[in-house]
């Protein structure tokens, strides 16, 4: 899983042209921290077929706040830089974010 940053963002997810799996997360919102273990594990189970990414919001607010990212935790699915489904907080669960890795790794 990769870990973004305010200067790789853009490169790794707005300007890529296969689809992003992005995490948005922070160390202190014990809802991510939940998540995280899972998210890993899909990573290493889908990374084949999706790009899995993560980025703490609290190293770059203002590319969080850019993607409309207000609460957390949030996992998105981009596909050629454009933000097409996303989870947010308690819709954020296991079973919700696999159901929507298959939805996009079998299109």
């Amino acid at each position: 899983m990769l870990e973004l940053d305010k200067e790789t963002f853009e490169q790794e997810v707005l300007q890529a042209k296969d689809t992003v799996l992005v995490d948005f997360f922070s160390h202190a919102c014990e809802p991510c921290m939940a998540l995280m273990p899972t998210m890993q594990a899909f990573s290493e189970k889908y990374g084949d077929k999706l790009k899995f990414t993560k980025l703490d919001i609290a190293k770059a607010r203002r590319m969080a706040i850019s993607q409309k990212i207000l609460g957390i935790p949030v996992v998105a699915i981009y596909k050629d830089g454009g933000k097409l489904k996303e989870l947010v907080k308690d819709d954020c669960t296991p079973e919700n974010v696999e159901k929507m890795i298959l939805e996009y790794i079998n299109n």
